[in-house]
């Protein structure tokens, strides 16, 4: 009779059994919990990530990745974490949150219009 060890090496290890799911779920399970600590709040564990992103599809969880990376080299750390929760939240995607946005853009609200200073204007005159 051979030893149980004998046929538990044949088994795939954790590596193997990695998925690209599971390598994205970490990817955000890390960077949102930077931001957290600081902010005196629990860290997310891989069971709530896998919650939370559980009707997105891999492909869409790609896209969602590369819109919060470039909203935190635009930004802070705190904007990847922005940017990953309005994303992820079905009210602000509906025809209406959509409709509103696009009203209050040709209106001309939530913006501030870039004026130029005038020289008068700099600090560093005396």
């Amino acid at each position: 009779m051979k030893h149980i060890g004998q046929h538990m090496s044949s088994l795939p290890t954790k590596k193997d059994r990695a998925t690209e799911r599971g390598e994205l779920l970490l990817y955000f399970m890390q960077k949102l919990n930077m931001p957290r600590g600081r902010d005196g709040m629990p860290p997310l564990t891989i069971g709530r990530m896998a919650k939370t992103l559980e009707g997105i599809p891999t492909l869409d969880l790609y896209f969602l990745k590369s819109i919060c990376d470039d909203a935190q080299r635009r930004g802070d750390i705190d904007s990847f974490s922005k940017k990953f929760w309005w994303e992820i939240n079905p009210k602000n995607h509906t025809e209406e949150a959509i409709k509103k946005r696009k009203d209050e853009a040709a209106k001309g609200g939530g913006y501030k219009k870039f004026t130029q200073k005038k020289k008068t204007d700099d600090y560093y005159d005396a």
